[in-house]
């Protein structure tokens, strides 16, 4: 009798390890985090997706007014990111993670804040600072405080003169053909004192109105970074991205809302109440490709909606700040940059109180 327990022991013993082996064996396969659980059809690969197909126009009436060298550029951005993430991954002995499509999007928003005049090794280089140092070196997607393309736009500043070198629309249509030095080895000193122009941004430091329309702002037909020029566009981008779910509404509006309040009331003009000035300053520069691509990173704003409202209005007023009081034109990069250092401590102040914990204590006894 002692015996036939002891085998019904070793055999309940035997039986428990078995379903625990099978169990560990799922778990490895499916990682279940603690509740609530969000259900979505969702993934990191349909989203990004979405967002790559909300910035294809753009590349397109980029190519239409600065001509191919817009697209080999972008081509150059995205390929070197590939490659970039994928290489750390080979080294690091990890699964590779460029599958997602994240480093795509890292390197279209990195080319769109590029003048159609730089270099293509300024765009190897800024891929490797936006993927490696920025993005893997944080531990990949989701992990990383700033947002990679920003962050690397910064950095490429160190060389300001190739940062800040535009051309005039159209006339780059007829320069970018493939015997061109602007197509094949960047850019030549007669070539570019040839088609450099002003951006509206430069005008509007000094108090003055631009000499593009606002029309032609909205429409793209002036100079800029390959990507932001064209407000009609990103605008179009930005409804796609709102319409698929893909982002809310509360980071762009705030942003553009407290640019174009601060900038109506407290125009560089001297006039008060000038609406033409508020349009100039939103049409201009990365302003509208910042509000609807690049504030609206998962990883590097709130996620909640109070938050993320803050984090909007923050990043609208630091733009504006930079914009008129700094040596720089532009401040929408170094803006957002310095919200994403804020972005964690207004989750954790802005998140909703658990049911039933924080409220007034009810004394029964009383009652």
């Amino acid at each position: 009798m002692p015996g036939k327990a002891l085998s019904c022991a070793k055999y309940a013993y035997g039986k428990r390890k078995t379903q625990e082996g099978r169990l560990s064996a799922v778990h490895k396969r499916l990682l279940v985090s603690s509740s609530p659980h969000y259900r979505a059809r969702e993934s990191t690969r349909t989203v990004m997706l979405d967002v790559i197909i909300a910035m294809i126009p753009i590349l397109a009436v980029s190519v239409i007014y600065f001509g191919w060298r817009a697209l080999t550029l972008t081509l150059v951005t995205v390929a070197s990111c590939v490659a970039f993430e994928t290489l750390y991954n080979f080294i690091r002995r990890k699964n590779n993670t460029a599958t997602d499509l994240s480093c795509i999007v890292t390197g279209m928003l990195l080319a769109f804040n590029l003048p159609v005049t730089a270099p293509y090794w300024i765009a190897v280089v800024g891929s490797a600072f936006a993927i490696i140092v920025v993005k893997m070196l944080f531990g990949g997607l989701g992990k990383n405080f700033a947002n990679p393309a920003l962050a690397a736009r910064a950095f490429l500043f160190a060389w300001p003169m190739l940062m800040t070198t535009f051309v005039r629309p159209l006339v780059g249509n007829q320069l970018s053909v493939f015997s061109d030095p602007l197509f094949t080895n960047g850019v030549t000193t007669n070539t570019v004192d040839a088609i450099t122009t002003a951006t509206p941004l430069k005008s509007l430091k000094a108090g003055v109105m631009p000499t593009q329309s606002i029309l032609d702002m909205f429409m793209g037909n002036t100079g800029g970074c390959i990507g932001e020029t064209c407000a009609a566009v990103i605008i179009l981008g930005g409804l796609y991205l709102l319409f698929r779910r893909v982002i809310t509404w509360h980071i762009p509006v705030a942003y553009l809302g407290t640019v174009a309040i601060i900038t109506l009331f407290f125009p560089l003009t001297g006039e008060f109440f000038d609406y033409e000035f508020m349009l100039a300053e939103l049409f201009s520069g990365g302003l509208m490709l910042a509000a609807f691509f690049m504030a609206t990173d998962y990883s590097t704003c709130p996620m909640t909606s109070k938050g993320m409202l803050i984090f909007g209005v923050g990043c609208g007023a630091l733009t504006v700040f930079l914009r008129y009081f700094s040596s720089y034109n532009e401040g929408v990069s170094y803006a957002i940059l310095l919200m994403n250092v804020f972005a964690f401590s207004l989750d954790k102040v802005t998140k909703p109180r658990r049911f039933g914990i924080g409220g007034k204590k009810y004394d029964v006894e009383k009652k």
